[in-house]
């Protein structure tokens, strides 16, 4: 199936606002890329899918405001204001921070079927998604630690996005 070479997303701009949907290119690197990129860790899991084992995340106990973004892309993925303990081990929130930022797929592997959670930008694996969240949305979306990546809220301004400047 092959994918678009541009999608729209909501994104940062300079005064660190979610704006959007604006449209962009996806992101689309070699494996050699993507290696030189990230950690091993992070390859394994955001770009081989690979879950990361449970309560070892760094990002499963941070209590701080802001924003977790691909750690592929920098796409912004989860708000803080999302996250709740669910007692999984992994980091778990019941919304992404923008529908357009992420993407679904059936996950077959493992004897079961599970809906798998992407970036919508390049196609990093962030975890999978169930129906056994908390109001509002009944959703959890389980994210390995190694797939994220934590910007402070009163830092939100340095994910600015040249897309975001461009669209106004």
């Amino acid at each position: 199936m092959a994918q678009e070479a541009s999608m729209k997303v909501k994104v940062f701009n300079s005064q660190g606002q979610l704006v959007g949907p604006v449209e962009m290119a996806r992101v689309v690197k070699t494996d050699t890329q993507w290696r030189h990129q990230l950690t091993p860790e992070q390859f394994e899991i955001a770009r081989g899918k690979g879950t990361e084992r449970p309560f070892c995340g760094t990002l499963l106990d941070n209590k701080r405001q802001g924003i977790y973004g691909c750690v592929c892309c920098g796409l912004p993925l989860f708000s803080s204001h999302g996250k709740f303990n669910s007692g999984t081990g992994w980091p778990s929130f019941f919304q992404p921070v923008a529908e357009e930022n992420i993407i679904t797929h059936t996950d077959r592997s493992y004897g079961m079927i599970r809906t798998e959670i992407l970036c919508a930008r390049c196609d990093g694996h962030l975890g999978h998604v169930f129906d056994d969240g908390p109001a509002p949305t009944g959703l959890r979306y389980c994210v390995n630690s190694e797939s994220l990546v934590f910007t402070d809220e009163q830092e939100l301004s340095k994910l600015a996005d040249p897309a975001a400047e461009a669209a106004g």
